[in-house]
């Protein structure tokens, strides 16, 4: 059992995080702008807090064994985010990433495509930046984990592949669903594998 700080717990991915980590035994403090809407589960407390304010935020990451972000990019600062888990001296950092800046071949990532929707390129963009720093990062244990193209509301099937830098897809596309990246997300953070590296979740 783990001690874990959920920013962006009430999210898509986030609120299927939270119920995961529950479901497994840990014990979970939900941070979100808005603690009402953190559902009542075994072993979770609900906190509100800035996500702006570094200083008020690693009070509440202080004293915890991991630190999970599930975060827009574009609704988030990286520095205040990294910032307030350093001073709050937590190790294990885990990011729910984007698919933007996975390849789909050698040199050419998703985002730079043609066909790449533009109402999601603000926060592709956002994602892959957020990596780039984080790449330079040597002082934390993190995690990024980018989903498929299509991240989705779905079943928790627990059947998955695991890929590193390249986009995974089958005969029926890129897609992962909310449940089962929670899924993957978790057992990263109970069996770390790829610490200081991004890996990506598909079917």
């Amino acid at each position: 059992m783990a001690t874990v700080a959920l920013i962006g717990a009430s999210g898509n991915a986030g609120s299927r995080i939270l119920k995961e980590l529950s479901d497994r035994g840990h014990r979970i403090t939900a941070i979100v702008r808005d603690a009402g809407k953190i559902p009542a589960l075994d072993g979770v407390t609900a906190k509100s807090a800035d996500l702006f304010d570094r200083q008020a935020l690693s009070q509440q990451l202080r004293g915890h064994d991991a630190v999970i972000s599930a975060v827009h990019f574009v609704a988030s600062d990286f520095d205040a985010l990294v910032g307030a888990v350093r001073d709050a001296g937590v190790k294990r950092y885990l990011v729910v990433g984007g698919a933007g800046s996975l390849e789909v071949a050698p040199g050419q990532r998703l985002i730079d495509q043609h066909d790449f929707p533009a109402a999601y390129r603000e926060e592709a963009t956002g994602g892959a930046e957020f990596l780039d720093r984080l790449k330079q990062v040597e002082d934390l244990d993190w995690t990024f984990l980018s989903p498929s193209a299509m991240f989705l509301p779905g079943e928790r099937t627990g059947q998955f592949r695991i890929g590193k830098d390249t986009l995974l897809s089958n005969d029926q596309g890129s897609s992962i669903s909310f449940e089962d990246y929670a899924v993957a997300l978790v057992d990263e953070l109970e069996t770390p594998r790829h610490l200081r590296e991004r890996f990506t979740v598909g079917y």
